[in-house]
């Protein structure tokens, strides 16, 4: 087991790196990988399951299990101090509501709040998931969940789409209008 020490590097590096760059515009990554999942050639997609534990925001422990509650999973990673993150958080908020369950689900993950954060930045950043209307599960940072989806993580937002297998069917980088979202999402239901 690693120390305290130890995440706490992996979390400041993490954290370092994405400071680096919040970003507005989109850009859409074609052929999606990650770090310790093998791709597949055929579509771009993960030819590898995503596995990882850890806490939502309210304090609810969840798993990889999750994508598998519907057919496709958003996972947007936000921060507290990304001005394009927390503007496009009330359409993500409106999309979550939008579709089917089984269809379709958004989950939040905060960048810059880790898990056994201190009051104060778990009530900043609840304060920020209510002011935007994101009435949807959000994952504070742990390692697991690190290694599992943020290794290759450079700047927020960045948004990845994971079928109900736990393959990554897309990645975009950047923020978008909840139309571009919307389009996106039925596009990829579609297939």
């Amino acid at each position: 087991m690693q120390t305290p020490y130890k995440f706490f590097l992996l979390l400041s590096i993490c954290t370092a790196v994405l400071t680096a760059g919040c970003s507005k515009t989109s850009q859409n990554t074609e052929t999606p990988g990650n770090a310790g999942l093998e791709t597949s050639s055929e579509n771009g997609a993960s030819s590898a399951s995503i596995d990882f534990e850890a806490v939502t925001i309210d304090g609810t422990a969840v798993s990889a299990d999750l994508f598998s509650e519907a057919r496709l999973t958003m996972v947007n990673v936000w921060a507290t101090y990304c001005n394009p993150c927390l503007s496009e958080m009330p359409g993500l908020g409106e999309l979550a509501d939008a579709y089917n369950p089984e269809d379709f689900q958004l989950i939040g993950i905060i960048s810059d709040v880790p898990e056994g954060a201190e009051e104060k930045a778990l009530n900043h950043a609840s304060d920020l998931v209510e002011q935007t209307g994101a009435d949807y599960p959000h994952l504070l940072l742990n390692e697991s969940l690190y290694r599992a989806l943020l290794t290759e993580v450079s700047a927020v937002p960045t948004t990845y789409f994971i079928n109900e297998g736990g393959e990554i069917l897309d990645i975009v980088t950047g923020a978008m209008e909840k139309s571009a979202w919307e389009e996106k999402i039925d596009a990829l239901l579609e297939k």
